[in-house]
């Protein structure tokens, strides 16, 4: 087995033990176990607990952005491209109940990933969302009155909200009427009449 995929199994090991357990009473053993190697090899590669932490985040949103290009390769209409965008983002949620539970849950009680982590690839994944909306501005397809930023960080805390609800419930909406919802309530505010905003 090569390094790449020893650290892969390291890393698949820590989302099974920190959904299963809370990170907080996992120890480094625990995922040593499951990945099935010595306590020592984590160390190989991840500098401690926290460090493993952060690093299924990093991997995670690089593969979700390595996701979003291909499926928008070659798409130029706005709204197909939110759709595509949001249909990815729920496709890597639920392939798996106990990722998307350590993404939401765990890392947020990470007060070390909160204050330390490199947030570039969150950057990335933002920049798209805000990329897509003021194209569809420029195209006259979407209102100009919203702030494509402000749109990408509603739409990403909507999506990470749903997908928060999702993982740690019995799961028993599809997560394809959590996509269509989504698409519904972004397109609709996206298109709908430009308005003053706070003013009565």
């Amino acid at each position: 087995m090569g390094q790449d995929d020893k650290r892969r199994r390291i890393l698949d090991a820590a989302v099974t033990v920190f959904a299963r357990s809370g990170f907080y009473t996992s120890k480094v053993a625990d995922v040593a176990r499951e990945a099935g190697v010595a306590d020592g090899t984590i160390y190989l590669y991840f500098k401690n607990k926290e460090d493993l932490l952060i690093q299924v985040f990093m991997d995670t949103m690089e593969r979700v952005l390595h996701r979003q290009d291909e499926a928008l390769a070659g798409c130029v209409d706005p709204i197909e491209q939110l759709r595509r965008f949001i249909t990815v983002h729920f496709e890597v949620a639920g392939s798996s109940p106990a990722l998307a539970e350590v993404i939401t849950v765990e890392l947020r009680q990470s007060a070390k990933f909160m204050r330390a982590t490199e947030m570039k690839p969150f950057g990335r994944y933002l920049g798209i969302i805000a990329r897509i909306v003021a194209e569809g501005q420029e195209k006259g397809v979407f209102r100009r009155d919203i702030q494509p930023r402000f749109v990408a960080r509603a739409l990403f805390g909507m999506l990470d909200e749903l997908a928060l609800e999702w993982a740690t419930s019995e799961q028993e909406q599809e997560m394809t009427d959590l996509r269509g919802q989504a698409v519904s309530v972004v397109l609709g505010g996206l298109l709908g009449t430009q308005e003053h905003s706070g003013q009565r």
